[in-house]
């Protein structure tokens, strides 16, 4: 009776193994893993008409003109690289640039066409002929997801590599990333992916 007993126990503790193993092939999820890239961008848009920088922009000459606009290394000369600056001639901006051997530099709001991965320029206002009109802090909408704070490093570590990405940092109860250039479609995805505001776009060249 008792060796019955014992064997009934043992199918039953058996059966319940086999069932916890096989309920629906469910897998731990690693809360940090990186989200489904389906729908995520793959290159930096065109635009689809004029547009010009956020403020004035370092444009470095190592050899071939560059529009810096992400972090600029504070050396001498300065250090930075970006998108290629087409239509560019040093000779029209004589006296406001610096040089040092082959290496010219200069800081100039520009407005000009974007083709995706060039900026064609149209017009340029260095530095000392700017007048920057004063701009309020921006005032970004409420996240439709709270997130804490390990949470928003895991965004930020996502979206640091979007086409055209400058940095990517958390700021309160957001992520911001600021890229090359945006029509809407990375905002757009941004929003479908963490909810609305979670992440907000800053796009350095501006339509």
């Amino acid at each position: 009776m008792k060796t019955a007993l014992a064997g009934a126990a043992l199918l039953l503790t058996a059966a319940l193994f086999a069932a916890c193993g096989s309920d629906g092939d469910a897998t731990a999820t690693d809360p940090a893993a990186p989200r489904p890239s389906a729908g995520r961008p793959t290159a930096v848009p065109a635009a689809p008409g004029p547009v010009h920088t956020a403020g004035l922009v370092t444009v470095m000459d190592t050899g071939t003109p560059e529009v810096c606009l992400g972090p600029v290394a504070e050396s001498y000369p300065p250090q930075c690289s970006g998108p290629e600056l087409l239509g560019w001639d040093w000779g029209d901006h004589d006296g406001m640039f610096e040089e040092q051997g082959d290496v010219r530099w200069g800081q100039f709001a520009l407005t000009g066409t974007w083709d995706g991965k060039r900026l064609t320029s149209t017009q340029a206002v260095p530095a000392p002929l700017y007048d920057a009109l004063p701009v309020e802090g921006p005032a970004y909408p409420a996240p439709a997801a709270r997130l804490d704070g390990a949470e928003l490093e895991v965004v930020r570590g996502e979206v640091a590599d979007l086409p055209g990405a400058q940095g990517a940092y958390v700021d309160g109860p957001r992520v911001l990333v600021d890229v090359t250039y945006d029509d809407g479609t990375l905002q757009d995805w941004a929003d479908t992916t963490y909810g609305e505001s979670v992440v907000v776009v800053h796009s350095m060249l501006v339509s």
